[in-house]
């Protein structure tokens, strides 16, 4: 990750979930991270929805030009992407973990100037899937001379990759061995998985 922002919201996500594989919605204290909120977003995992914004980051707003809140995600990028973006949400919600990825932009009124943003897709943990929440950060890597005054257009995807999968030190469950020996037909040996 380059963006400082997004850094920093990928260390306080990875600080929550522990030896988990991602934090819940309810750990998320939006006091600690006040330095990256204005980039930060939450979506619902609602697909049909195409993943709309639950809460919205004020400089995400102000790159866009408008409240975020309750519009689609998904909408926001060309629709060449969209497919590819809705995959990939199923793939952080899904497998639990978090992508980074490299996007570009250009101003809604000028396609000639394209701007480089930096986006982190985390998820969050749920117990059923009306309850799946991503929280992410978007954020240029360099804030543009018209930022405020002017909006950004549709979204390019970029190169991305996945990050936050591995748990160090978090040793695999470990299965102890049957105390009997192994018989033929329907038995039920005593072990099992030791956590």
């Amino acid at each position: 990750m380059k963006h400082p922002s997004n850094r920093d919201l990928y260390n306080y996500w990875n600080e929550r979930r522990g030896a988990r594989l991602a934090p819940e919605r309810g750990e998320i204290e939006p006091s600690e991270i006040r330095q990256v909120l204005g980039d930060t977003f939450v979506l619902a995992c609602d697909g049909i929805a195409n993943h709309p914004f639950r809460l919205a980051g004020t400089r995400l707003c102000s790159l866009f030009g408008r409240e975020l809140k309750g519009e689609s995600f998904v909408k926001l990028w060309d629709r060449t992407d969209q497919a590819a973006l809705r995959e990939l949400i199923g793939v952080v919600i899904e497998e639990r973990v978090g992508v980074v990825a490299s996007i570009t932009a250009c101003k809604a009124d000028d396609a000639m100037l394209p701007i480089s943003l930096e986006l982190v897709l985390l998820p969050l943990a749920y117990r059923s899937k009306t309850d799946a929440r991503v929280l992410g950060a978007l954020a240029p890597m360099a804030a543009p001379y018209w930022l405020g005054a002017k909006s950004i257009g549709s979204l390019r995807l970029g190169m991305f990759r996945h990050i936050g999968s591995g748990l160090d030190g978090v040793a695999p469950p470990r299965f102890v061995a049957a105390a009997r020996r192994l018989k033929r037909g329907l038995t039920v040996y005593e072990g099992g998985r030791t956590d």
